[in-house]
């Protein structure tokens, strides 16, 4: 879990740093030179105008689409990870006999019991780290597509729905549902394993309330994509693992009423 977390704040950083090298006050152009901008801001600006034209002039609903492309896109990814995650819960007895067994904390020992912890990985095909590589892509297509939002001037001259797509949302409807959206996307990817993550379990709660910061402060058409995006990965979590959520409803519907039986 520590080396997760590393790598997780080690990609961020990485990428914070590649996203502040840029200046985004500066509108996004065929001209505009670097590879952040060339490779991933101008190539998102230009699939989000194209999507725009096609869509008559309306850039909220090539947001739209374009958010979906790019959850469809990396959705084998998300599909591998909860494979994986799912393999590394049923190798926890496994892994808890192994620290038991090199429980001492001398240098020997524990370097023992990493040879025979990526043993027991390797013999079934799971990778610690793999949890990492959906993350590893959409970091730098988030922060991309902020950019390619920021400094597409078209998008600034635009409305949809109720608010300008250039400025945040007037009366935080979006920011609310963003936050909203992101707790019930997170509360299905942890069901029953977030009583047994207490960390986990602290951040259902603290990610929605920063989306809601962010949301407020930023353009009303990046609150859009994360709504967009949000919907999209509760029906995908759904999808992919709707018999296990049920089994969480029902094993703790059981636990409630045993406990009222009481």
């Amino acid at each position: 879990m520590k080396k997760r977390m590393i790598a997780l704040v080690g990609i961020i950083g990485l990428m914070a740093i590649l996203s502040g090298c840029t200046d985004y006050n500066k509108p996004i152009t065929s001209d505009s030179s670097g590879i952040w901008n060339e490779y991933i801001v101008y190539p998102l600006s230009q699939l989000i105008t194209m999507v725009a034209e096609f869509m008559g002039g309306s850039y909220g609903l090539a947001i739209v689409i374009v958010t979906l492309l790019i959850r469809l896109a990396i959705l084998p990814l998300m599909i591998k990870q909860t494979r994986n995650s799912k393999a590394m819960q049923a190798l926890q007895p496994e892994m808890k006999k192994l620290r038991e067994k090199y429980s001492s904390k001398d240098a020997q020992t524990q370097q023992k019991l990493q040879q025979e912890t990526m043993a027991l990985f390797q013999s079934h095909g799971v990778n610690p780290l793999a949890g990492c590589l959906p993350l590893i892509v959409q970091m730098p297509i988030l922060i991309g597509f902020y950019h390619a939002i920021v400094r597409t001037q078209e998008i600034k001259a635009h409305n949809f729905l109720w608010f300008d797509l250039g400025n945040p949302d007037p009366y935080y409807i979006l920011p609310l549902v963003a936050g909203l959206t992101t707790f019930i996307q997170q509360k299905l990817m942890m069901a029953g394993t977030a009583n047994q993550n207490p960390q986990m379990a602290m951040m259902l709660y603290i990610m929605p309330v920063m989306i809601i910061i962010f949301a407020i402060n930023f353009p009303a058409a990046l609150s859009l994509y994360w709504v967009v995006g949000n919907l999209f990965m509760i029906a995908q979590t759904y999808f992919i693992k709707g018999p296990e959520i049920k089994e969480a409803q029902a094993v703790k519907a059981g636990g409630n009423s045993g406990g009222k039986k009481k």
